[in-house]
């Protein structure tokens, strides 16, 4: 495998036509940049959102900027196993060139939230939500030629630990490192997921992105966020650093469309990790810790009660599932 991808141009992205990719999360923030450098291709984009109205706009807004799009939406709150379920009847499709595990709930102040099934809101949502998504969705990825699973980590991911005692934050609840753990676990599965995959001899590949230092005032006004002026202005200092969501949907991007890009990397901006054209980044610390991965993966079908990509079909295969 080449540790030099060849040349990726952001603004002359490949055709793709006939192809159809599932983004959750696209009606908003990076999740609605990715949607619409995506629709650009010619690809159909598939927005997954719990909120049909905001999906809507963004369809509008993807439309408007991108003549001829094929887009469309499909309920989806990965917060409720029934509702991802009901999603991926929705899409209507025999097969998926990718999806863009991008949806993700950040809670910045107490108290701690717990979804009907008694998962942590954030854990249940950003990772859970997305392997029971990802097991309902495995016949589909498995009937394309070539099909992607793309998550989109966090760098916040990379100071924390993942404690298998408590996934859900019981014992020590603080907002932003319980967010932090669940992109730990986001991306863990990501990779986890790849070194199933070539053990099958599976067709798919799990590729998992950071998108970085994403700031709003840095981001182009579209219709499911407006911006001023002003905030653009007062945001320029920070552009030395960081960059818009625009710019963040790019390492998600590439990892979809690239053929250069292979299961189990990790790509994220250039300068620092922080902005920048998507580079291939190295695996470290825990993100490169199998063992710990294939535990976290044994827990989170027993949650679920499935376990992605388990029979030779590319089925999921149902366990007995359990809370915490």
């Amino acid at each position: 495998m080449s540790s030099h991808p060849a040349p990726w141009d952001v603004g002359r992205l490949p055709a793709a036509p006939g192809k159809h990719f599932l983004v959750t999360g696209g009606n908003a923030g990076i999740g609605y940049f990715v949607a619409e450098q995506l629709a650009g291709t010619g690809a159909t984009v598939i927005l997954g959102s719990r909120d049909p109205a905001k999906a809507e706009t963004a369809a509008l807004s993807i439309r408007g900027r991108v003549p001829g799009a094929r887009v469309r939406h499909v309920p989806l709150d990965l917060a409720d196993p029934a509702s991802v379920e009901a999603g991926v009847r929705a899409l209507r499709l025999e097969s998926l060139d990718a999806v863009v595990c991008n949806a993700g709930v950040l809670l910045d102040h107490p108290p701690r939230c717990e979804t009907p099934d008694g998962h942590e809101l954030m854990f249940a949502t950003n990772h859970l939500g997305h392997f029971a998504l990802v097991a309902r969705l495995a016949p589909l990825l498995a009937a394309a030629p070539a099909a992607r699973v793309v998550t989109t980590g966090s760098l916040t991911a990379r100071s924390e630990t993942l404690d298998l005692d408590d996934l859900h934050s019981v014992g020590d609840y603080r907002p932003k490192r319980a967010y932090a753990r669940s992109k730990l676990a986001q991306m863990l599965f990501g990779f986890e997921l790849d070194r199933r995959l070539r053990a099958a001899g599976a067709t798919t590949a799990s590729v998992v992105t950071h998108p970085g230092g994403a700031l709003d005032c840095l981001t182009p006004s579209r219709p499911v966020r407006p911006r001023t002026a002003g905030e653009r202005l007062r945001g320029l200092p920070a552009g030395l650093l960081l960059q818009g969501k625009e710019a963040a949907a790019w390492p998600a991007v590439r990892a979809v469309l690239d053929p250069s890009v292979r299961g189990g990397q990790l790509w994220g901006p250039r300068v620092l990790g922080m902005r920048g054209r998507p580079v291939l980044e190295p695996l470290r610390g825990q993100m490169a810790d199998a063992e710990l991965a294939g535990r976290l993966w044994a827990v989170s079908a027993a949650l679920t009660g499935l376990d992605p990509f388990a029979d030779a079909s590319g089925g999921p295969r149902p366990v007995s599932r359990r809370k915490r």
